[in-house]
């Protein structure tokens, strides 16, 4: 309670954050260590790109030492904590983005090694939107809630996934509709998180995502429900087949 209080106050929030920074920080689970070697593994360029994050909690946190990096988000807060902690390498905007918007995304590098989408929405269209810049490495998110149906949600520009219900479970695509959609520039699925819900996708990737899929960890455990009553909760709702 008393570290929540104090995180309210701007500058004790952000000595705290450079405190956790100095230590080390990742994803939600090994995001980062498959980050690390999977860009060793393609001879990625030393340059990431993603957007959707917090400033002591992204997929690339791990590459920030020896990588050039755009941190994308909506959240005014979060950008300026961002910009007031993280290094100098590390580019930093505040955007709302939809697809009508994203071409600045496509001129932040010569070359991408790693592209990571986390936004809870039209994460499989901006996908879509973006897969011919052919990073070496994709990471995207995942909606496990989805189960092995090959579906994502209905394109919407101002999408917000607490409005659309009250679970905030209708997000994204299901692995199968993301390994789909890579699978078009020859990706393959090389890796899932430990904790589900983030994929990573390289031109030598060859796991079977219905076998590779994993529940989402941290959903199961604050809602006490499974993936296939998540799935109950959310099917209703208007769907794209992929």
């Amino acid at each position: 309670m008393m570290l929540r209080l104090l995180k309210k106050i701007t500058p004790v929030r952000r000595m705290y954050y450079r405190s956790l920074i100095a230590k080390g920080i990742e994803g939600q689970s090994d995001e980062g260590q498959i980050l690390l070697r999977l860009a060793k593994e393609t001879g990625a360029p030393k340059t990431f790109i993603e957007f959707g994050f917090h400033p002591i909690q992204f997929n690339c946190a791990a590459l920030m030492g020896s990588f050039k990096g755009l941190l994308i988000d909506a959240n005014s807060q979060q950008i300026a904590d961002a910009r007031a902690v993280l290094p100098s390498n590390i580019r930093i905007e505040e955007r709302f983005l939809d697809l009508d918007n994203l071409d600045f995304i496509r001129k932040a590098f010569p070359k991408l090694g790693v592209l990571s989408i986390d936004i809870d929405g039209n994460d499989y269209w901006f996908l879509e939107k973006l897969l011919d810049i052919e990073p070496s490495v994709i990471s995207i998110e995942y909606n496990p809630s989805f189960l092995d149906r090959s579906i994502s949600v209905v394109y919407d520009p101002v999408f917000d996934r607490h409005q659309k219900h009250s679970t905030a479970w209708y997000h994204g695509a299901s692995l199968t509709a993301m390994a789909k959609l890579c699978a078009t520039k020859g990706y393959g699925l090389a890796a899932v998180s430990d904790g589900g819900v983030n994929a990573f996708f390289t031109k030598t990737g060859k796991l079977d995502p219905k076998a590779a899929w994993r529940p989402s960890e941290l959903r199961a455990k604050w809602s006490g429900t499974t993936p296939q009553q998540q799935w109950d909760a959310v099917k209703h709702l208007p769907f794209v087949e992929i």
